[in-house]
């Protein structure tokens, strides 16, 4: 496994997404000044994968209690995910990284799923200050949990 290090810069990228039904480019860099959740997941209509994103969905508050921004990153392109955000009434940016060139520069690639679960915190000036990259399964860093951690950034 390789990617970035605490403590490092986070790699800087910009991908197409969805958000409240507008798509537009996403670059980590606008960011800068706020915090960023990068939560990597390996597909849109999977059960982990929706048990993970609609919690945040329903503990969004506790992003917005620290002032974090929230990004949902996986290798599906963004019709898939407008389809599954509406579906799922997700109303934070969902990412396409159909190359999988974020996946990579991260180190969170998979072999089957294709991304391993990984959530990457980020402080305004785009350093990384956390990272959990899962080995297998489809548990989850809990909102709370990574809420506690952003209050510390």
């Amino acid at each position: 496994m390789t990617g970035p290090a605490v403590g490092q810069p986070a790699p800087d990228f910009t991908l197409p997404g969805i958000e409240r039904g507008e798509r537009r480019d996403h670059t980590l860099s606008e960011y800068r000044g706020q915090k960023v959740v990068l939560a990597f997941y390996p597909g849109d209509f999977t059960p982990g994968c929706t048990r993970q994103m609609c919690s945040y969905r329903d503990h969004f508050g506790e992003f917005e209690g620290v002032q974090a921004v929230l990004l949902g990153i996986s290798p599906q392109d963004v019709d898939t995910h407008e389809r599954w955000a509406e579906k799922r009434s997700l109303g934070f940016p969902l990412l396409a990284d159909t190359e999988k060139k974020v996946v990579d520069a991260y180190g969170v690639g998979a072999p089957v799923l294709g991304v391993r679960r990984s959530v990457f915190l980020v402080d305004g000036a785009g350093v990384l200050r956390y990272k959990h990259v899962g080995l297998l399964g489809a548990t989850f860093k809990k909102a709370a949990d990574l809420a506690r951690i952003l209050e510390t950034m």
